[in-house]
């Protein structure tokens, strides 16, 4: 059996930078663990499937090598870029359903917009595990689901981090976020999941439902100019509406090939 595939660079305008997703368009669904194998074998934070369900609709999943998650930003962002420039979508409005519930995605001058829950930090008393992981203390933590929100206080902090990976492999849960506020942007942040398989994620849109209602609480507005300051790095536009978060980027296309399944 054959699959089409694409490799997109998300959150980025050209190529070797942003966040490399894979994308298989099916006609139908194959078996969770033969779509896990081909995460596998890609290699890549996430490659994300889907099925069309109607016009302009999709179901839409995702899997790192190690694991499906719950929600995945630069994957969607990549699947609504495949479908609009690769496959001829023609409607203006992409509803992904989802793990997460329906996910929209439109597009906005240059850019990509995915319409994605809210979900802010709370504090939180960290493990000592986390502290000796980054091997640097936090101003502030908080923790969102699977998520923990870690706060500094200048970017340098961010962009210095040369985290313990072994170590925050042991955290529960074991997915973190660190972040700053920004010198060319309002903010700046990493992401690090060792426990899914992805040692350091290049560029999260998911990680900025969390991120985007804490700096728009902190800095008193809504819209945000966001940089993830990863080796590849990456660039998002973020608003907090209500209980929804708007996050938007470019994409490019890296690739065009066949799986042989």
């Amino acid at each position: 059996m054959s699959l089409p595939f694409f490799w997109i660079d998300a959150f980025t305008d050209r190529i070797f930078s942003g966040n490399p997703a894979g994308v298989v368009p099916l006609e139908r669904w194959l078996p969770d663990d033969v779509m896990q194998r081909i995460a596998f074998e890609n290699g890549l934070s996430e490659t994300a499937f889907f099925v069309r369900t109607g016009p302009g609709q999709y179901h839409l999943r995702w899997f790192t090598p190690a694991i499906e998650v719950e929600l995945c930003g630069h994957a969607t962002l990549a699947s609504a870029h495949v479908l609009w420039t690769e496959l001829g979508e023609r409607a203006e409005l992409i509803t992904f359903a989802s793990r997460s519930g329906p996910l929209h995605v439109t597009r906005a001058e240059n850019r990509l917009e995915l319409d994605f829950p809210s979900q802010p930090a709370v504090p939180a008393a960290a493990p000592d595990l986390l502290i000796q992981g980054l091997g640097r203390q936090p101003e502030l933590i908080g923790r969102a689901g699977t998520r923990w929100l870690c706060v500094f206080a200048q970017a340098a902090e961010v962009r210095a981090l040369r985290p313990d990976q072994a170590c925050l492999a042991q955290v529960t849960p074991g997915r973190v976020i660190v972040t700053a506020p920004g010198d060319d942007c309002d903010f700046v942040s990493r992401f690090f999941a060792p426990d899914a398989g992805v040692p350091e994620d290049p560029v999260t849109g998911s990680a900025h439902c969390t991120l985007t209602p804490y700096w728009a609480e902190r800095l008193g507005k809504p819209r945000l100019h966001a940089r993830q300051v990863s080796a590849r790095g990456g660039e998002l536009w973020c608003e907090l509406r209500g209980d929804r978060v708007g996050i938007a980027g470019r994409a490019v296309t890296y690739l065009r090939g066949e799986i042989a399944v």
